[in-house]
């Protein structure tokens, strides 16, 4: 009996090219673009040339608009390297969010029970140590339970994130400026300490520095390390990593650490650096967008910028439009949300190919 070949079939493709994975990407953020403004057109009747004008004026069309934008990309940016070694290592860490927030914490805890007792230079290298070390705490709790009883790590970091913001609201009860506000408010506003400094007249300076200095390190110690290569490992099988002679629940807590570890300092980056206060919503989701960016960068840190700063720049553009258009953030959102779609689906088509169907000769 023949049986005939279907039509159409998904084949994984052996290799793909720098050059053929950057092309496919930025078809795809062609064909978004043209999705949204036939969008554009048909919800909102606007011209969606005068709309994307509208999201790169308000994504950089001031000096200010640019270094919010830079700002807030970075943090981003952070997140999702902090997130990198643990999803290299298969290890679902969805707890950023708390992570964030305990560093955070940690952060306006220092500012204000040690302002007016340290130098702003000592005060902030104790913060910089008491964030990365929340953060790590954090992080380290979840990845005990996975290694000691094989609990699931995606519920378990989860749930964390709840009892982070539990914990930050028990704070600001203690916190309240002014009372009865529930509400930190703006912490040493009258003599800044443990804020950071300005460089050559701009605040955000030593954000960029900060991040950039953490990328780059990030990038040597998961491609060229001996304890990156076992998170790939660990990643790719952790029998294999057993038979390797590789520890694997070591290399489970070391690397959730570390991530937590670096969540938390962004958490100090977001309080000392931007918002100088302190609330639940101080990551404001930045911990779950960290998952896009750091998927779709494969885990390379470098990409890593690029992408924070194309969801950022779509974010703060759209914060614009909302506003010059008269459209309301579930708009802006779609198209945000268009553009993701296109750009998570674009991967499809670099790791896979279709295969039709030749037709055969008849003999």
């Amino acid at each position: 009996m023949n049986h005939k070949e279907p039509f159409v079939r998904m084949k994984k493709r052996s290799t793909v090219s720098l050059k053929q994975a950057v092309l496919v990407r930025l078809i795809a953020v062609l064909l978004s673009l043209v999705v949204c403004a036939v969008f554009i057109v048909i919800v909102t009747q606007q011209n969606p040339i005068q709309v994307y004008a509208g999201i790169i004026d308000g994504a950089v069309g001031t000096g200010r608009r640019a270094w919010v934008t830079i700002r807030e990309t970075v943090v981003l940016l952070l997140i999702a390297v902090g997130l990198a070694p643990a999803f290299k290592m298969r290890f679902w860490n969805i707890g950023a969010e708390g992570q964030v927030l305990m560093g955070g914490l940690a952060s306006a805890a220092l500012m204000i029970y040690l302002g007016d007792l340290l130098p702003n230079f000592v005060l902030l290298i104790v913060i910089f140590v008491a964030s990365m070390l929340a953060g790590l705490i954090w992080g380290y709790i979840p990845a005990f339970f996975k290694a000691r009883y094989n609990t699931n790590e995606t519920l378990f970091t989860l749930m964390m994130n709840y009892v982070a913001m539990q914990v930050v609201t028990f704070r600001i009860v203690f916190w309240e400026n002014p009372a009865g506000s529930n509400t930190v408010g703006i912490i040493n506003a009258a003599s800044q300490k443990g804020w950071f400094p300005t460089i050559a007249g701009n605040s955000y300076v030593l954000n960029v520095i900060i991040v950039l200095v953490f990328t780059v390190l990030m990038y040597y110690y998961m491609a060229y390390s001996k304890q990156g290569y076992e998170i790939a490992v660990v990643g790719e099988s952790q029998n294999t990593a057993r038979y390797a002679g590789i520890n694997v629940k070591r290399v489970i807590k070391r690397t959730m650490m570390i991530s937590g570890a670096i969540c938390g300092l962004a958490g100090m980056v977001i309080v000392c650096g931007a918002g100088h206060t302190i609330s639940t919503s101080t990551a404001n989701g930045r911990g779950f967008t960290a998952i896009i960016v750091a998927w779709m960068a494969k885990f390379n840190p470098f990409f890593m910028i690029l992408i924070s700063a194309l969801l950022v720049f779509m974010q703060q553009g759209a914060i614009q439009i909302a506003t010059q258009f008269g459209l309301n953030k579930n708009a802006s959102d779609i198209i945000t949300g268009i553009i993701l779609f296109f750009l998570i689906g674009c991967e499809f088509f670099i790791n896979y190919e279709l295969e039709f169907r030749k037709k055969q000769k008849e003999a």
